[in-house]
């Protein structure tokens, strides 16, 4: 099964969403993982608690941290959750960027926002890979 890199600098809120996501809705069709070139000491509050109410996942309970590309499995597919932030290098090209704004502080309803084109592209991805196999 294909191993997917969601990357983004912290690896604390957009890559940690995209890889709960893709555990729930694409789990049959690629592993998911998410780094980033750097660490925090926990996952975006916001993040966890707003999956928690939209989907019922704990991104912590269900052991999710923040990792560095380093600590995950070489990736059949990198993508770039957005630069917005700084582009980080992992040392080899993104296979797509996701182009996603960072809501870290920003209101719930833009979280949401995030969250949901998370979702949608999440679902898209796995869509393809199902037809590859």
């Amino acid at each position: 099964m294909k191993k997917v890199a969601f990357i983004c600098v912290h690896n604390s809120c957009r890559s940690q969403i995209a890889e709960a996501l893709g555990r729930r809705f694409a789990g049959d069709a690629f592993e998911s993982h998410s780094a980033g070139t750097e660490t925090k000491s926990r996952i975006n509050k916001d993040a966890v608690r707003l999956m928690k109410e939209i989907y019922g996942i704990d991104m912590e309970a269900e052991g999710q941290r923040s990792k560095l590309i380093c600590d995950i499995p070489d990736p059949d597919i990198a993508i770039s959750m957005g630069c917005n932030v700084g582009c980080p290098f992992i040392g080899r090209p993104f296979d797509d960027n996701w182009g996603l704004d960072d809501p870290t502080g920003k209101s719930d309803e833009e979280f949401r926002e995030v969250i949901a084109e998370i979702d949608s592209r999440v679902k898209a991805l796995a869509s393809v890979e199902r037809e590859v196999v």
